[in-house]
């Protein structure tokens, strides 16, 4: 494994070792499973299981995006908003990082 990807990966795992009431494995796990997503997507996935704000999750996207980097950030107009997706080079590292989260879920 080069030397980025396993600073990712190291940085992946350090997020989701601070993920005391399993929101941040929440987002990991949406992102792996819809490839692309919004903030409002995610507000909508995540509201159903924890008390959050739009803006918090805007805050989570928005770090994983710019400190973890495994995401990518397009946006068509200005009217439209943001979509990111997950960077195919590491769908296999995410899979591989929320496996061996401490909270033990299978991933698919």
């Amino acid at each position: 494994m080069s030397s980025f990807r396993s600073k990712i990966k190291r940085r992946l795992e350090q997020y989701l070792e601070l993920d005391a009431d399993g929101i941040r494995y929440t987002v990991m796990k949406t992102i792996l499973n819809a490839r692309k997503i919004t903030v409002d997507f995610l507000y909508d996935v995540l509201s159903k299981k924890f008390d959050v704000s739009h803006k918090t999750v805007a805050s989570m996207v928005g770090y994983i995006h710019s400190k973890l980097g495994i995401l990518h950030a397009y946006k068509q107009s200005y009217k439209t908003p943001i979509v990111y997706t997950l960077r195919d080079e590491y769908v296999e590292l995410v899979k591989s990082v929320l496996r061996r989260s401490t909270n033990c879920q299978i991933v698919s």
